[in-house]
C-alpha cells in the first residue's frame, strides 16, 4: 500500500524548493528594479504558501474521516493572505503608480510555493522561467521601447530613466 502522505524527507525538499524558486523570482525585484521587496521577501512567501499546503495536506490525510478538511480552503486562504500583503505593496505617488509589479510577483511566488506543495513540481519551476522570462526580458523590451518612443518625439521632455544594470540614460 502506497503512502497516504509525504515523508519529512519529502516535505524538506518541497519547503527548500519553494524557497529557491521564491529567492529566483526575488532577485530580479531586488537587482533589477532595486524594490525592497526582493529576494527574501519573495522567497519567504513562497516557502510560506508551501508550508501552509503542505500542512493542509498533512491535516487531511491525518484526519481522514475524522473531520472534514479541504486542502483547497487553505489554498484560498493563502491567496486572500496574500492579496493583503501585495495591497500593501502598492502606492500612488501623485499620479503614478508603483508597487504593482512586485505584488504580482510576490503572488507568482504564493502560487508556486503552493504548487511545490502540492507536489506539482514541473509546473512551479516552468511557471518560474515564465515569471523570470517576463521580469528580466522585458526590461530591455520596454527600455527599446522608450528609445524608439523618445527618438521620434523629440519635443517631448525626455524624461531619464534607469538602465537595469545600473547608470543612467545620458
Amino acid at each position: 500500500m502506497p503512502e497516504l502522505f509525504d515523508t519529512e524527507a519529502v516535505i524538506l525538499g518541497k519547503l527548500l524548493l519553494a524557497t529557491v524558486l521564491g529567492l529566483l523570482i526575488g532577485t530580479e525585484r531586488a537587482l533589477m528594479a532595486r524594490q525592497a521587496a526582493g529576494s527574501r521577501t519573495f522567497a519567504l512567501v513562497s516557502l510560506g504558501s508551501c508550508l501552509f499546503i503542505v500542512a493542509g495536506l498533512h491535516i487531511d490525510v491525518r484526519y481522514l474521516g475524522i473531520v472534514n478538511f479541504d486542502p483547497a480552503r487553505v489554498l484560498a486562504a493563502v491567496v486572500q493572505g496574500i492579496g493583503f500583503i501585495g495591497a500593501g505593496l502598492i502606492i500612488f505617488r501623485g499620479h503614478a503608480l508603483h508597487g504593482v509589479t512586485t505584488a504580482a510577483g510576490l503572488w507568482v511566488a504564493a502560487a508556486v510555493g503552493a504548487m511545490v506543495g502540492f507536489g506539482m513540481y514541473a509546473i512551479a519551476i516552468f511557471a518560474v522561467l515564465l515569471a523570470l522570462t517576463v521580469l528580466f526580458g522585458m526590461w530591455y523590451v520596454e527600455n527599446r521601447f522608450k528609445r524608439i518612443l523618445l527618438d521620434n518625439h523629440p519635443e517631448q521632455p525626455e524624461e531619464p530613466y534607469e538602465h537595469p544594470l545600473g547608470g543612467m540614460r545620458e
